[in-house]
């Protein structure tokens, strides 16, 4: 009985622990594309247009990486989220009047392209898990 009873509290340990684990590797997408996004409003203009393509397409392997690699449209979507408000935050004026991401041709590129980019990843994870090829293959 005693043998039973400590058989079913390290599976719920185990349990436990896999759901740390996720939710750990769910934050380390998020904080990933927050930190593409962080680099990218800076770095954008450096070789514009060419460099704010290059960050959308970064970010669209992030988000197809992440998700196959946790077998869910939420890998996806983490890094995402994560590089759209990093992102977007760093686009509106300061009191000041200054702004990071410019009104320009590669800003625009850059976040039209990088948002474009995380909905793409999205929806390809998404339509491949709908034919059963893809991240939610049982």
């Amino acid at each position: 009985m005693t043998s039973n009873l400590l058989f079913m509290n390290a599976a719920a340990g185990q349990k436990e622990r896999g759901r740390l684990l996720t939710g750990a590797a769910y934050a380390a997408l998020f904080l990933l594309g927050a930190v593409e996004g962080l680099i990218g409003s800076f770095q954008y203009s450096r070789a514009a247009p060419a460099a704010a393509i290059g960050f959308g397409v970064l970010l669209l392997a992030t988000g197809l990486f992440g998700g196959w690699a946790m077998r869910s449209i939420s890998g996806a979507l983490a890094p995402g989220v994560g590089w759209i408000l990093a992102s977007f935050i760093l686009s509106m004026p300061v009191s000041g009047g200054s702004v990071i991401i410019a009104n320009t041709a590669a800003g625009k590129w850059y976040l039209y392209g990088g948002t474009a980019a995380a909905v793409a990843a999205v929806l390809v994870l998404f339509v491949t898990s709908v034919h059963g090829t893809g991240a939610r293959r049982r």
